[in-house]
């Protein structure tokens, strides 16, 4: 696919984040009914609502006329072929449970995979406005400006961003040691923000030095990682493996901190 063709599908996918974003700003405004995930097998703290349903369908929808022929993987039962040649791959709403606590931070997060690979990435903040894009070998951009990861190289410079998946036992405990030693640097601080696609585009902008996970689906980072690419960064799973299309740990780095923020994941890794 030639970059004019790329472009095309990073309009595309401007377009479809930012309706999505209007469902869920609608939610947001006029109230949601949330309803967890514990009758499917899943906990009772993972929410799901309405306005997740709804804005992956608006998505899908606007995806599917633009691109028949490509398929679509998505949080909500949308299971798309992973070894397709186009592929897209959609969280309709990152950070349900800040939604549910009226937090206006959140995300719609959209990535396009071309032969197994990420070829472009959007991540959209409708509260805020903040829409980060990036196509492969192009640069990554936040709000139409260029975005770049930090210069730092040494952990006690820097601040790290971390998540918990809902799993509250082995992993749990494995990333609160992974967040005590790195206390041990002296870093600046830990924050927990809650929704990870961002997280991936703090990193990108600089805002964080590593944002490391054990555990988050291929929707979660699959925008976010051509940002931080695209942007000067690193990103690998937290043992150092390239990420591919299925759940897995992710450890996002600035190039100069990377390895040093491996050294740490790795050791605790459940």
């Amino acid at each position: 696919m030639m970059a004019n063709s790329l472009q095309s599908v990073l309009d595309t996918a401007i377009s479809a984040a930012q309706a999505g974003g209007h469902v869920l700003q609608r939610y947001w405004h006029d109230g949601i009914e949330l309803r967890n995930k514990a009758e499917f097998g899943g906990k009772s703290y993972d929410l799901v609502s309405d306005a997740d349903l709804e804005s992956q369908s608006v998505i899908a929808r606007l995806i599917a006329n633009a691109y028949p022929s490509h398929e679509l993987l998505g949080e909500e039962d949308l299971v798309g072929d992973t070894t397709a040649e186009h592929l897209w791959v959609i969280d309709p709403l990152d950070g349900t449970n800040n939604f549910a606590h009226r937090i206006g931070h959140f995300a719609v997060s959209i990535g396009y995979f071309r032969s197994g690979k990420p070829a472009v990435g959007v991540v959209h903040n409708p509260i805020t406005g903040d829409t980060y894009t990036a196509i492969d070998g192009q640069g990554a951009f936040r709000n139409s400006h260029p975005i770049k990861c930090s210069e730092a190289t040494e952990l006690s410079t820097s601040m790290i961003g971390c998540g918990f998946y809902y799993d509250r036992g082995e992993m749990m405990r494995s990333t609160l040691a992974a967040i005590e030693e790195f206390f041990s640097h002296h870093i600046h601080g830990i924050r927990r923000f809650g929704t990870a696609s961002l997280d991936l585009c703090a990193v990108a902008s600089g805002q964080f030095e590593t944002f490391f996970e054990y555990k988050l689906s291929p929707w979660d980072f699959a925008a976010g990682q051509l940002i931080v690419s695209e942007a000067g960064g690193l990103i690998t799973d937290a043992l150092g493996n390239p990420l591919g299309l299925q759940q897995s740990s992710v450890l996002a780095a600035a190039p100069g901190i990377h390895r040093q923020a491996l050294a740490i994941t790795t050791k605790h890794h459940p």
